[in-house]
């Protein structure tokens, strides 16, 4: 395996997050904070535990994933108090890369096999706390999952002759020698427990001290170097940013050498500003970032093409886009489908933060569930019926009308336009 990952954990109770291997003594109160602190730190991953021990903790700590997606750039595997595939799908549609199983608990080693065919292998990770635990369900585990998560100081060499299903290390070593061996190790794909989940640790310097080992960590690997691109006159790369999921583009900058490879290294864009004559990391002061999804060079190779997740806005003025001045041309409707349904589902949300008297939507919101769900299943039988008409007109009009209601029961149940396009690219 080529590259590690630093995977912080999150343990989770009360809607708290506590330290697992001591006390349970609680280290944080705001769940979110903390797990959008770890991915601006640096994180590659991270690793979810809810501890609850009730349905009723159990329903917060899903939630809580949920809200801890939504403010993450990183992937998640979560896990805990599953008992049924119900729970396993609660969390994959929590944002979960993947649910997790604890096979220290019979009830997992059973259903195993229906969520793996019901979800798919890659969407399964699988706990141990011990080796024989490995060496007994090896077979269940490599036919129905794509990770284990070591929840033990194991034998790793030993491990690795057993199976050749990638694995996490959670452990409760402090010491940073013991992390780097750990890493060493050829099965291994990322590292976890309480050293990498201080609260300080800062994960770009750490991963320094791993390639300095010779331990390969970053996330993105550049297919060509620096000195191939043609630069400027400034000796600068020209660099075309793009919001990933819309095609927006949202600005321009440069980069020199230093900034590129900082942001293949960190997965957050990074220029070289003119006027000041340094490096800069986008966001740093605003919080707005952007992190990186994909890097495209030109045909000249002078043009480099950044696609990104941005957060809040791009442009200093407070505006998305830094592309938004009329120069020539007359004004159009954007007619991206993605764009439409994010502008209409921000206005819902807007009026169910901020209620407008006489607004329709807020008739709704105020009615409750049920008078949504009403709704949703009236719309959807007039489409039923447009449908019989041979008129496509109507099919649009009654289509329009539900994708509308649809998205009243979205923004009321906490569910985004990113899940629903996140769960159909899953399928």
């Amino acid at each position: 395996m080529s590259y590690k990952r630093l995977t912080p954990c999150i343990f989770i109770d009360g809607g708290k997050a506590v330290k697992w291997f001591d006390d349970r003594e609680v280290i944080a109160e705001d769940v979110v904070s903390l797990a959008k602190h770890y991915g601006e730190m640096g994180a590659d991953e991270l690793i979810i535990f809810d501890l609850s021990s009730s349905d009723e903790e159990h329903e917060e700590s899903i939630d809580l994933m949920k809200r801890i997606n939504r403010v993450i750039s990183i992937p998640m595997v979560a896990g805990g108090n599953i008992r049924r595939q119900e729970d396993v799908k609660k969390i994959l549609y929590a944002g979960a890369k993947r649910a997790m199983l604890n096979f220290s608990k019979h009830l997992s080693i059973d259903l195993i096999e229906e969520v793996s065919k019901r979800f798919g292998k890659e969407r399964i990770a699988v706990s141990l706390n011990d080796f024989d635990a490995l060496f007994k369900q090896q077979h269940l585990i490599e036919e129905y999952s794509t990770e284990i998560i070591f929840m033990h100081r194991l034998d790793l060499n030993s491990v690795m002759n057993v199976t050749q299903i990638p694995c996490v290390v959670v452990t409760d070593t402090m010491e940073q020698e013991e992390i780097l061996k750990i890493l060493k190790c050829s099965g291994v794909k990322g590292v976890s427990g309480m050293f990498i989940s201080q609260r300080d640790m800062d994960f770009n310097s750490f991963k320094n001290i791993c390639t300095s080992e010779g331990i390969k960590m970053t996330s993105f690997e550049s297919m060509m170097d620096f000195s191939e691109f043609k630069l400027n006159s400034d000796g600068l790369l020209p660099v075309i940013v793009q919001d990933y999921k819309t095609n927006e583009v949202l600005m321009m900058a440069y980069m020199n050498e230093e900034a590129f490879e900082h942001t293949v290294k960190s997965g957050r864009m990074t220029y070289y500003s003119r006027s000041r004559k340094e490096q800069w990391v986008k966001g740093e002061t605003s919080g707005h970032y952007q992190y990186v999804k994909t890097l495209t060079i030109d045909c000249d190779k002078d043009t480099l093409l950044a696609k990104v997740e941005q957060v809040g806005a791009a442009c200093h003025t407070g505006n998305r886009t830094c592309f938004f001045q009329p120069v020539v041309g007359s004004d159009y409707d954007a007619k991206n489908p993605l764009q439409v349904f994010e502008s209409v589902y921000e206005t819902i949300l807007d009026r169910k933060r901020n209620p407008k008297e006489g607004s329709y939507t807020n008739y709704l919101f105020d009615k409750g569930i049920d008078k949504i769900l009403k709704k949703v299943g009236e719309e959807a039988t007039e489409i039923v019926i447009a449908a019989k008409n041979p008129n496509p007109e109507e099919i649009k009009y009654e289509m329009s009308d539900f994708l509308y209601h649809a998205m009243v029961l979205m923004v009321e149940r906490g569910i985004t336009w990113d899940d629903i396009t996140n769960e159909l690219a899953d399928r």
